[in-house]
């Protein structure tokens, strides 16, 4: 008995730890960009105890973009990316459901996991003249080569982004 007691107690701790997402972002091979969306926070007093939301963002995935809708419900608040920044991610489900390990604020190397359901799209969104647009994928991964721009990859600043807006103007 003594033996199947311990046995019963190691599997379940197997089983809970199984079910811990890693906060470590080197398991994470996707990078995921959002741009600011709809939530709504929860509280109990001061604390957020959940946020919920909409939104959408670019998929980084195979050396190829993807634009993404997503909804989520996670612990903490997720905020849009700055500039060209990225959040790792994996799939859950492909195609259908990404966890995404997002920073925890003012606390650095600290992180936290929310599941995005998601629909992936064949455009990707830019920004045009400041106005969010969609563009065909196959355009932006092409843009994507001409700035040296593969998050996936430690690419996370495109290159000649300012001579592009320069050349543009005159």
């Amino acid at each position: 008995m003594r033996i199947s007691g311990k046995l019963c107690a190691l599997v379940l701790f197997a089983s809970i730890s199984a079910l811990a997402e890693s906060k470590n972002p080197a398991d994470y091979p996707l990078r995921v960009h959002v741009y600011p969306h709809q939530k709504v926070h929860f509280y109990n007093g001061t604390t957020e105890q959940e946020s919920k939301g909409e939104g959408i963002a670019n998929l980084y995935e195979n050396g190829l973009p993807h634009g993404v809708e997503f909804t989520f419900d996670c612990s903490q608040n997720v905020k849009g990316n700055p500039g060209f920044e990225t959040y790792p991610a994996k799939w859950k489900k492909p195609n259908q459901e990404l966890i995404v390990l997002v920073p925890v604020f003012a606390k650095t190397n600290a992180y936290f996991t929310c599941n995005f359901k998601t629909s992936v799209k064949d455009e990707v969104y830019a920004v045009n003249k400041g106005k969010l647009v969609k563009v065909p994928g196959v355009q932006y991964k092409d843009w994507m080569t001409k700035h040296n721009y593969d998050p996936e990859h430690g690419l996370n600043t495109p290159t000649n982004v300012q001579q592009e807006k320069e050349d543009s103007t005159q």
